[in-house]
């Protein structure tokens, strides 16, 4: 059985991904119950040499669009 690098890697990018937005809104949920600002969580760093969490999601999706995009 053949399997292309492509169907080995896009469904593991989808399950990061999907993992990434329920991470997403469990944060905006807590925002909206401590009656906080989102932006401001989204613009936070979970340590000091990390870059803010907007960042974070902006290269997890480009990652996930670069691969596949040379996988395809």
């Amino acid at each position: 059985m053949n399997i292309s690098l492509y169907q080995a890697s896009a469904p593991r990018f989808v399950n990061m991904l999907k993992n990434l937005s329920a991470i997403l809104d469990k944060g905006q949920a807590h925002a909206e119950a401590r009656k906080l600002d989102a932006a401001v969580l989204t613009g936070d760093r979970l340590f000091p040499d990390m870059f803010p969490m907007t960042r974070q999601v902006q290269i997890a999706c480009d990652s996930a669009k670069g691969a596949m995009a040379q996988l395809e």
